[in-house]
């Protein structure tokens, strides 16, 4: 069954899509076009089936799966495999083999999988994978999986199907992970319910759909929690839309043709984007020429292949199709993950830890370092530790449950202490705090001290109310572990109490607080307050500065000019108000405040110091570092 409106509502998803993507100024929420895809085929593929099942009385899967290898493989592979040649040559060749590893998920239909297990933030990753758009692809096919058995069940069919669809949506209010398809299913089976029943011509319901999804594209933004109660809007437009039967603006020849281009277009637009130049005016340029390309490719790919006698009459050779095509681009990415390019190293660069632990002026010999760093040429073939190892780097408090994730109770399997004596001290704070813990731990052996660490990610120890970034909600747990981390002080009285802090918490302050300065100077008063009650001595450690380049990509795409990659200092530390509070506040409670800058930045702060690599991301240190710091530290804490 032919509908000229729903083609339409495919140019209306693929548009807001695209256009988000593009960074158009009012359509922050246009990635609701895909909870639009989503209502359309679940009611498209349903009613083919049912249609189907009432002729002959059964759903023949091997047809089905087929006609859907036929119609959507050929160009999938074709953008996967392309897409991988591309990042060969264009991507910072540190992220080549975990990119490669993003296509083998694409041609396996399991990216939402990977995105989700990894943690990815959708809105918020600052270097997003060219392959992550296929995450829709993969929700789609695993609902397909189960889909077709439960129309195939005659009568109870539509009782099934509803109660996936409300068990779905339920889970969905539950566990709000963008990437699940658990959560996303009751999308698809809203539509599905909808070809379930009979419709009337209703103009007026199609143009109240429409509006709800434009309202949705024109209100959302990443601070929306989605998807949640929030997906219902795009997702009722859509239903709305579709069960009106007809829409004069839809059935226009334009958007009927971008809908017909619509799944092209969404496959080009993404890894082309990435490579675009900033501003809207060339993004969307560069959107135009994925246009481009998908028109090419519907002409001389889709619609030749999907329209061949050879794999329509005989499904077999329709799944055979597919199975060679998902297997050449998972065999292309299993060779990209086995053999990335090579990143050239050359010379050994002196050992930076024993150089300062040998001087007799360790912060002399570490300024010195610092200014050779910042003059630097070749990647050292010794770096410590490699990019692969800083990018898997855990501490012992991450393995052990003492530093808490943004989600989950404060549950340690130890009490937190990593070194045994007779004098106390503690770490308190954020991962900015978490960070200091190599050094802490090397001083603390040396002198005999029996250290704790208590630190929790995106949680400042200043006592404010804080939104947390994914969930998009108050930061309950925070309030909660600051609160046990403080009553676990007051019984240690520790003779030295060290807290730092990340100063990059103005976006995230609860109910958006007119006067965000008096909030953080209030908070840290209460603070230093209250620790300096149950400690002997307390020290604050200023924040450490915020890259403006991802480390390891810079320095693989410049391995021989790695002094371009030595940022000015007067661009890594934001927020210079707070920074100055804080120490204010300090020095007003008698708390001696440890500036950590100058051991991280001359007039540009190197990224490679000796043959150590600084920074594991753009804000924290690698272990290899912070441990070498400690004859540097170490006087300040006498």
């Amino acid at each position: 069954m032919h509908r000229a409106d729903i083609e339409g509502l495919r140019a209306v998803a693929v548009l807001l899509v695209v256009l988000a993507h593009a960074g158009v100024p009012g359509l922050a929420g246009g990635f609701i076009g895909v909870d639009v895809f989503f209502v359309i085929s679940g009611f498209l593929i349903t009613g083919l089936l049912r249609r189907e099942y009432a002729k002959t009385g059964r759903v023949r899967l091997a047809r089905f799966y087929a006609r859907r290898a036929v119609r959507l493989l050929p160009l999938a592979t074709l953008v996967i495999v392309v897409t991988l040649a591309g990042a060969w040559y264009l991507a910072p060749p540190v992220r080549f083999a975990t990119w490669a590893g993003d296509a083998l998920a694409a041609a396996t239909y399991t990216m939402n999988v990977r995105l989700d297990t990894g943690g990815t933030d959708y809105f918020g990753d600052p270097s997003p994978s060219p392959f992550q758009h296929f995450w829709s692809l993969a929700v789609e096919e695993q609902f397909y999986l189960l889909w077709p058995l439960l129309v195939a069940r005659g009568r109870f069919g539509p009782v099934l199907m509803a109660a996936v669809t409300v068990g779905s949506f339920a889970w969905s209010l539950h566990d709000t992970s963008y990437f699940g398809t658990a959560g996303r299913a009751w999308e698809l089976g809203a539509g599905a319910l909808l070809a379930l029943v009979v419709t009337r011509r209703r103009p007026r319901l199609g143009w109240a759909g429409l509006a709800a999804i434009g309202a949705a594209a024109v209100l959302f933004d990443e601070t929306t929690r989605f998807p949640g109660t929030a997906a219902l809007l795009p997702v009722l437009g859509a239903v709305a839309v579709i069960a009106a039967g007809g829409n004069r603006l839809l059935c226009t020849g334009p958007m009927r043709w971008l809908g017909r281009m619509s799944y092209g277009w969404y496959l080009w637009h993404w890894p082309l984007l990435l490579v675009a130049p900033a501003g809207p005016t060339a993004r969307i340029a560069v959107a135009v020429a994925a246009l481009g390309l998908a028109v090419v490719s519907h002409h001389l790919l889709e619609n030749p292949v999907r329209h061949h006698r050879v794999w329509t009459v005989r499904p077999g050779r329709g799944l055979l199709l597919g199975l060679g095509l998902s297997v050449t681009a998972a065999t292309l990415a299993g060779f990209g993950i086995l053999h990335p390019p090579e990143i050239p190293a050359r010379g050994v660069a002196p050992d930076a830890g024993k150089a300062i632990a040998a001087a007799p002026d360790p912060a002399g010999a570490l300024t010195r370092m610092l200014t050779a760093g910042v003059t630097a040429t070749d990647l050292p073939r010794n770096l410590r530790p490699t990019f692969d190892g800083a990018a898997r780097q855990r501490l012992a408090p991450q393995l052990d449950g003492c530093h808490v994730g943004l989600t989950g109770p404060f549950r340690p399997k130890t009490d937190c202490s990593y070194t045994t004596g007779r004098r106390t001290v503690v770490l308190f704070g954020d991962s900015h705090a978490l960070q200091w813990f190599p050094t802490m731990e090397a001083i603390a052996r040396k002198n005999g001290w029996r250290l704790y660490s208590f630190t929790r990610s995106s949680c400042s120890p200043a006592q404010i109310a804080l939104d947390e970034r994914r969930a998009q909600a108050r930061y309950l747990e925070c309030d909660a572990w600051r609160t046990q981390v403080v009553g676990r002080i007051s019984r240690l009285r520790p003779a030295l109490l060290v807290v730092s802090s990340s100063v990059n918490y103005r976006q995230v302050l609860n109910g958006r607080p007119a006067d965000p300065d008096a909030v953080w100077q209030t908070g840290w008063v209460r603070t230093l307050t209250t620790l300096k009650r149950f400690a002997g001595q307390v020290r604050t450690i200023a924040d450490t500065p915020f890259l403006t380049v991802a480390p390891a990509d810079c320095l693989s795409t410049n391995p021989t000019a790695v002094s371009r990659c030595a940022v000015p200092r007067a661009d890594v530390l934001p927020e210079p108000r707070w920074r100055s509070q804080q120490r204010a506040i300090s020095v007003a409670a008698d708390v001696p405040v440890i500036d950590p800058v100058p051991w991280l930045c001359t007039t540009r702060c190197p990224l490679i110091v000796g043959d150590t690599l600084v920074y594991r991301d753009s804000n924290h240190l690698t272990e290899a570092y912070a441990r070498l710091l400690a004859p540097v530290l170490e006087p300040h804490l006498r």
